[in-house]
């Protein structure tokens, strides 16, 4: 890969990721395409290409964090751990550059009905599924947002419902400026996101930036060539004070292949801010 769809930023610019990972798996029937030893040093140039200032990601193994944090550098943190009532399995970890974003307070919730229950499962899907908010103050513009990163059902329609629900009236329960990066398992034309983004307190991000440098592509491609004008699973919505400036969904293939059967969104947001920049 010779050049990064987005890259780094200068401030007061955020560049934000989603991206579905792949979890590591283990066993005689694991695909080829599939192989984290094969993956991990495709998804590391990317990662060192792109350095978002903040990376939602989902189906997160611990054994695979390693990977991420060392590709992005010494001055990445980590919030958000497995799952399953003893934090192993799956996470949707946020990882963030301290020297822009200081963190101020952060939690990982259950999406069910009892959030505060690590590993509890309701609303009709088979696995917990989780939700890490955190809220961070931009070191250079002292700007706060709020931002989720969460990983929906696969399977029942119901669950995403509720789940966007359960996402959309967090945001609306608070004033700061919010973004929202998950793994949604849902279209466009879907209950899930017409829940998400009722009453206005949501915005498609793709609808409102104002460059896109990318074609609108499926975002679930399991390493096959991206479908243009496809189906958008993966997404990145913000409250509408947040100016999405540019966006794009990465479909660069290094040497030859992906490193996971999703591609990541990407985007360049701008939070508004009581003074000009340092």
């Amino acid at each position: 890969m010779s050049d990064a769809l987005i890259g780094p930023v200068p401030p007061p610019d955020l560049h934000v990721m989603t991206y579905n990972i792949r979890r590591k798996m283990n066993g005689p029937l694991v695909r080829a395409v599939d192989e984290w030893r094969d993956r991990e040093p495709r998804m590391q140039r990317l990662l060192r290409a792109e350095r978002p200032t903040l990376l939602g990601t989902q189906e997160v193994m611990p054994v695979q964090l390693g990977a991420l944090t060392s590709a992005l550098g010494p001055t990445y943190r980590v919030i958000g751990h497995g799952r399953e009532r003893d934090g192993q399995g799956e996470g949707c970890p946020i990882l963030y550059d301290t020297d822009r974003l200081e963190l101020l307070a952060w939690q990982q919730l259950a999406l069910s009905d009892e959030p505060a229950t690590a590993g509890s499962r309701s609303w009709g899907n088979l696995v917990p599924r989780i939700a890490v908010s955190a809220e961070f103050r931009d070191r250079v513009t002292s700007a706060r947002f709020l931002a989720i990163n969460t990983h929906f059902d696969h399977i029942s329609r119901a669950s995403r419902v509720r789940a966007a629900e359960f996402v959309r009236r967090r945001v609306a329960a608070q004033s700061l400026p919010a973004i929202v990066t998950g793994d949604l398992n849902a279209d466009d034309t879907s209950p899930a996101l017409r829940e998400l983004f009722a009453g206005d307190q949501l915005v498609d991000a793709w609808e409102t930036a104002s460059v896109r440098v990318s074609p609108q592509l499926s975002t679930y491609t399991n390493y096959r060539p991206p479908r243009r004008f496809g189906t958008r699973i993966d997404w990145i919505a913000v409250t509408p004070q947040v100016e999405v400036r540019t966006i794009g969904i990465n479909a660069h293939r290094i040497d030859g292949r992906w490193p996971s059967d999703h591609l990541p969104v990407q985007t360049v947001l701008r939070f508004p801010t009581d003074r000009p920049p340092a």
